[in-house]
């Protein structure tokens, strides 16, 4: 039974209390559509038109929301982002990698490439988690890969090129995407999974493909290099240009991001979806920064993620007992990276969460911290 003490009274409950940083919220008004649509989609082949119409809208729109330039395309598979990064060292990456690590997502992407047989060992740049990222001088081989957002850490990295050589610049967006500014100009491939910013479920990529990033995986599939089917960019480059995926996908997946994309354009698009983080950084950062007891974990404003906010406490309070006593009244998901250790909440601040219930949250961090503090 829950403490009465720790009962939040209405007016600090969120109207909405999913704060996850993936899945992350999916809006109800999808859900609704999704329950509408049941019978003539969920169901029904990936290879006709009920689905594939779907499939080409997401393209069409994610063209759209990242102002894609000519030649320009965008790939889908299955799997996520972790699935991405074993197609990648297939089929991106021909000799060598630079890679920077700046938490455990990024962390992971090098450790894939490291063991791969067929690749040369890595160039990895090590950043302390919480700290701002300095990139190389110099970038080795010729992929040049960095996650735009380290959702582990909620440290954001610019995207940019490195100012010489040709390396692909292979940015991992799967936190940042949608929720972020972001010029495609300066990456080669922007790739991410849909349970995050596209409120949505887990289980696909999409990558966003510059026509040097189209003519590596296509050179590479002229070199016979072997690469198991399902992790083949090559066949994804193929049925994406179909618009469908190699095997089923998870159809409600696609349904649900195709309705969260759309929400996007019918708003404003990108400019539209970062403004939305953008005020809910300000208020989780705002709130925190003129804290008695916590303090943003990324000191550094400048590298301080929109989307996903970490927030140090100090010994007086037990962010674990906070985070439960914000579970037993709905406020959901908002514990530390697992793997991270600190005493510490994360709060994520996709598009589809309300900058209303942000400011909401502090307040009942704040009525709660009264009540359990050391």
């Amino acid at each position: 039974m829950t403490d009465p003490d720790l009962v939040l009274p209405p007016e600090l409950v969120p109207h909405d209390g999913r704060f996850g940083s993936g899945p992350s919220k999916v809006r109800d008004e999808a859900v609704a559509a999704l329950a509408a649509a049941a019978h003539g989609f969920l169901g029904t082949s990936h290879r006709r038109d009920g689905v594939k119409s779907v499939v080409a809208r997401i393209r069409a729109g994610l063209a759209d929301l990242f102002a894609l330039p000519d030649g320009y395309e965008v790939l889908l598979g299955l799997g996520g982002s972790t699935t991405f990064w074993d197609a990648a060292a297939f089929g991106l990456i021909e000799t060598k990698s630079t890679h920077l690590v700046l938490g455990e997502f990024s962390s992971k992407f090098a450790a894939v490439v490291r063991d791969a047989p067929h690749l040369e060992a890595p160039l990895v740049c090590e950043t302390p988690p919480g700290e701002l990222v300095h990139p190389p001088d110099a970038i080795t081989g010729d992929v040049y890969a960095y996650p735009h957002n380290e959702t582990s850490t909620g440290v954001m990295v610019p995207v940019h090129r490195p100012a010489d050589g040709d390396a692909l610049v292979v940015v991992d967006a799967t936190s940042a995407a949608g929720g972020m500014r972001v010029d495609a100009r300066a990456f080669d491939v922007y790739y991410f999974a849909p349970q995050k910013c596209f409120a949505s479920d887990g289980g696909l990529w999409f990558a966003l493909c510059s026509p040097a990033a189209i003519a590596r995986i296509e050179r590479i599939r002229a070199s016979k290099r072997w690469v198991p089917s399902s992790l083949d960019l090559a066949i994804a480059l193929e049925n994406s240009r179909l618009d469908q995926t190699y095997n089923t996908p998870a159809l409600a997946t696609l349904f649900l991001f195709d309705q969260q994309l759309q929400w996007m354009l019918g708003g404003g698009g990108l400019e539209f979806t970062a403004g939305r983080c953008d005020a809910s950084a300000a208020i989780v950062y705002g709130w925190a920064d003129g804290h008695d007891h916590a303090t943003p974990f990324v000191k550094d404003d400048a590298a301080r993620s929109r989307v996903t906010a970490t927030i140090d406490f100090d010994s007086r309070v037990d962010a674990a007992a906070l985070a439960s006593a914000l579970r037993a009244n709905g406020i959901v998901d908002v514990e530390p990276y697992r793997k991270l250790g600190r005493n510490q909440l994360r709060v994520a601040l996709f598009p589809a969460i309300d900058p209303d219930d942000v400011a909401t949250l502090t307040r009942a961090i704040d009525f709660l911290l009264e009540r359990v503090s050391r």
